[in-house]
């Protein structure tokens, strides 16, 4: 059987996530499980980038604008963050987007929003 891609490293931060969930709840602002992820990243000493700018390509040419992932850790995954009552295919293209427009190749999309926590992996298939 083949390992993911970065299955340990997602393994901790979705263990992170959903301890975060667990102690809070949902109901929360996204920038409350983003401030007290930060800490669990910190305190399980998983390297993170919190509102890191990532730059943006169109056909190998760096665009002007850019965007913020919520974080980056281990400089190879993007982790968006989201406080919705369910998570939509406009949020996952959103993450897929990214993941294209930023040439890295996983991306975690989590809703604290709901009852228990929601995530979902993409992998970036056009990764090069």
């Amino acid at each position: 059987m083949s390992k993911l891609l970065f299955e340990e490293e997602t393994f901790k931060i979705i263990g992170d996530c959903m301890r975060v969930h667990k102690n809070l709840g949902s109901g929360f602002l996204e920038s409350v499980y983003q401030e007290v992820l930060a800490k669990e990243f910190t305190k399980e000493e998983i390297p993170f980038e919190e509102q890191k700018k990532l730059n943006l390509f169109y056909e190998n040419e760096k665009l002007d604008k850019y965007f913020k992932a919520d974080f980056l850790c281990y400089d190879k995954i993007i982790v968006e963050l989201k406080s919705v009552s369910f998570l939509n295919k406009s949020l996952e293209s959103q993450v897929i987007n990214y993941l294209k427009a930023t040439n890295k190749e996983v991306g975690l999309l989590v809703n604290f929003g709901e009852k228990s926590l929601k995530w979902k992996r993409f992998i970036n298939s056009h990764h090069s």
